[in-house]
């Protein structure tokens, strides 16, 4: 049993016998406290509110005495030692040596399963999910937005299979469409295949660049493109291999960076391969009555709930071409591609839920995908759940803008680099140029997971790799300071059964035990709102809490006892960071 519902079945138990419902009904009802700088504070509490909220208690209008009465039919036993009362609280104070005994063991016990075993996720069904992320657009460029998307997709996909779900993972191209006319005739034009072998996405995006700017002077150039992408639609062999050729190699290209970055995907997809499918769409709405005319001739579904078509959604143009949402948002991404890719992804995996993760801008064309999927009867639709993120102001490299996601890690790994070569703390590495990169990579990671997914923000090269302070480099550093510590003091840290908990009652250990108390709830709070805020505040402070213990309980020169409880200690606290770190797709160093 994960140890902090160990205690919470014990305060729950409690709980039962006073009111009546079942001990399972009320460990959710117990939560641990957050650690404070000021005071010693409890560990766990309960909310009479919350209680009555559930109907365990009836209402009443002074609830203090509520929460003093029910505090007073509460006991003290070898599990709690103090029960307290706070503002409509009741706190609960645990056995300080049972403390440091059950929490240390279930860390070492758990390994990476620590906090995912806990009750809390009992009632959360476990099934298979589907996460479409990054989504770049073959020959344009991979900006700040897919980076985002690439990073959170990551950190949700980490999460459902720690949680026990069965994940696919895909990569929805934008690999089809007029751009693929632009960069057909423009590659015989412009291309060269010297230039693609060196560097497929660079040189793509410069023909892309070249021809875009070419037709707008140039008629000749305009129709070339849309007579390529005609053939390309009629299946023409000569225009489907050119276009093959830029899709596979690119595919290789961003398979090689998302290597650097730790992401993997299950599927590479595309609008490429809904291309015929948006005709069956297309079909089926008109089959079930839903497919509606404007007075201008464009195809519409009708989502009043009315049925009067004061509300509706542009499914295909009035010239009968498919409409590409592109005046809203980036993502050119033909609606009925979007259903067809849905239907086709239930069909294949019968998945329990399925969660899209773009910026913000998309918003609306997901609320209306998913209410088309409805009223076409597909009730599925509900387990379907878009994930928007903000925007990124002042990403630039050195040489300018941001293009591709290679020049954003190379960014990070040459100034981490630089700022390493500049530290005194740096210590001799067998390869600094990776350990740089992983440092660069974990930096950009925290200062993206730090707030709301929502919310848009400045990037500042500096402030992100900055040592001190809630960075993803502080939080390197911390993990390699205490690798660093159980190198130096002893090969795997003693005996972990023969541990003394009485050695562990100083209030920097007892506040790194009662911080580790909340994990699990953190991860349960980051798996229902799908925010790694949650888990990166956590593990931050973890890191502030390890500080204050590496400098104040010294494991040298400390009695033998001593010395082992605190090795344990430090050893447990490395390896929930580790496990926290490796959830938000940051690879942990030991040395830096």
């Amino acid at each position: 049993m994960q140890m902090a519902c160990y205690f919470r079945r014990a305060i729950a138990s409690q709980l039962s016998r006073v009111l009546g419902p079942p001990e399972e009904t009320f460990i959710t009802a117990v939560s641990a406290v957050p650690v404070s700088k000021k005071r010693q504070s409890a560990d766990f509490r309960v909310s009479v509110s919350s209680l009555i909220e559930n109907g365990y208690i009836e209402s009443s209008a002074d609830i203090q005495a509520q929460t003093a009465d029910l505090a007073h039919q509460l006991k003290c036993d070898t599990v709690v030692d103090e029960i307290g009362v706070g503002h409509g609280t009741i706190h609960f104070k645990i056995n300080r040596s049972l403390l440091a005994e059950r929490v240390l063991q279930k860390v070492f016990n758990d390994g990476p399963h620590f906090g995912v075993k806990s009750e809390l996720f009992h009632q959360r069904p476990k099934g298979r999910t589907v996460v479409e992320f990054s989504s770049p657009n073959i020959a344009k460029k991979f900006h700040v937005g897919h980076l985002r998307s690439t990073i959170i997709g990551n950190f949700i996909a980490n999460l459902k299979e720690a949680l026990g779900n069965s994940v696919t993972r895909i990569n929805y191209l934008g690999d089809w469409g007029m751009q693929f006319g632009l960069l057909g005739a423009g590659f015989q034009q412009f291309g060269s295949e010297e230039q693609l072998k060196a560097n497929p996405l660079q040189h793509l995006f410069d023909v892309y660049v070249q021809v875009n700017k070419a037709a707008e002077d140039d008629e000749n150039v305009k129709n070339n493109a849309q007579e390529f992408f005609r053939r390309l639609e009629n299946g023409n062999s000569q225009a489907l291999s050119l276009w093959r050729h830029f899709r596979e190699i690119s595919i290789e290209e961003y398979a090689r960076i998302y290597k650097r970055l730790g992401v993997h995907f299950g599927q590479y997809s595309g609008e490429s391969l809904y291309r015929g499918k948006s005709q069956e769409v297309l079909n089926q709405l008109e089959a079930q009555g839903l497919l509606k005319k404007t007075e201008r001739g464009t195809g519409v579904v009708d989502l009043s709930p009315a049925s009067n078509m004061s509300f509706y959604v542009t499914v295909v143009r009035s010239d009968g071409t498919s409409l590409y949402i592109t005046r809203q948002v980036k993502r050119e991404n033909d609606k009925l591609k979007d259903i067809a890719a849905a239907i086709d992804r239930m069909n294949a995996w019968n998945f329990d839920e399925m969660i899209y993760v773009t910026d913000k801008g998309q918003q609306t064309h997901f609320q209306q995908l998913f209410q088309v999927l409805k009223v076409m009867g597909y009730q599925w639709a509900e387990r379907c759940q878009h994930v928007p993120f903000g925007l990124v102001e002042g990403m630039k490299t050195r040489r300018g803008d941001v293009v591709f996601l290679e020049d954003v890690l190379e960014e990070a790994r040459s100034r981490m680099l630089q700022n390493m070569s500049l530290s005194t703390t740096t210590k001799d590495l067998e390869d600094p140029e990776d350990t740089a990169e992983k440092v660069g990579i974990s930096a950009l990671i925290i200062q993206d997971f730090k707030g709301p997914l929502l919310s848009d923000y400045k990037f500042d090269w500096d402030r992100v790799l900055q040592s001190q302070g809630d960075t993803g480099v502080f939080l390197q550093y911390t993990h390699a300071r205490l690798c660093s510590l159980e190198r130096l003091c002893g090969a795997g840290g003693g005996d972990e059964k023969s541990l003394r908990a009485a050695c562990l009652q100083d209030p920097p250990a007892t506040a790194i035990l009662q911080h580790l108390l909340r994990y699990d709830e953190v991860l349960y709070q980051s798996s229902k709102d799908l925010q790694p805020k949650h888990l990166v505040n956590f593990l931050l402070t973890l890191c502030h809490l390890a500080a204050v213990a590496h400098k104040t309980l010294p494991v040298k020169g400390s009695s033998s006892e001593v010395a082992q409880a605190r090795l344990q200690l430090f050893k447990g606290t490395c390896g929930v960071l580790a496990n926290g770190m490796r959830l938000l797709g940051i690879t942990p160093v030991e040395k830096m």
